[in-house]
């Protein structure tokens, strides 16, 4: 992989985690989600899981925008560093009491079509140019 393809997707993984790590926070200080630590319940997990999506939607676009060539590849590149982030984290937090079982999960199982879907958004934007 040369640099542009490792930016594209350094640039991806960096636009998903920071867009929801500020989300989280500003949800946690204005009140809708419980405070740090408490769990989530479902509807507040589906919540999480739905923004959650759209952004990663949104960073594989990035990624696939930034890609030298291959733009589904480098989102599903993408896709896949989601996927061990994912296991990583589920991993981390399982047995903590943070929320549904099902959670970090789907946002395993939910990691690569969503970054598919960033990069054929991508691809359709491109050919009606």
């Amino acid at each position: 992989m040369n640099r542009k393809s490792a930016w594209a997707v350094i640039a991806g993984v960096l636009v998903i985690i920071v867009v929801t790590t500020l989300i989280d926070i500003v949800l946690h200080l204005t009140g809708v989600y419980p405070s740090m630590g408490q769990p989530l319940n479902g509807p507040l997990a589906i919540l999480a899981t739905s923004y959650r999506v759209v952004i990663g939607v949104g960073g594989a676009w990035l990624t696939a925008r930034l890609a030298p060539d291959k733009p589904i590849k480098h989102a599903l590149i993408l896709g896949y560093v989601g996927v061990f982030l994912g296991l990583v984290g589920a991993a981390a937090t399982w047995n903590r009491g943070l929320g549904p079982r099902w959670y970090p999960i789907a946002l395993v199982l939910l990691a690569v079509p969503q970054c598919w879907a960033g990069a054929r958004i991508f691809e359709l934007q491109a050919t009606q140019r």
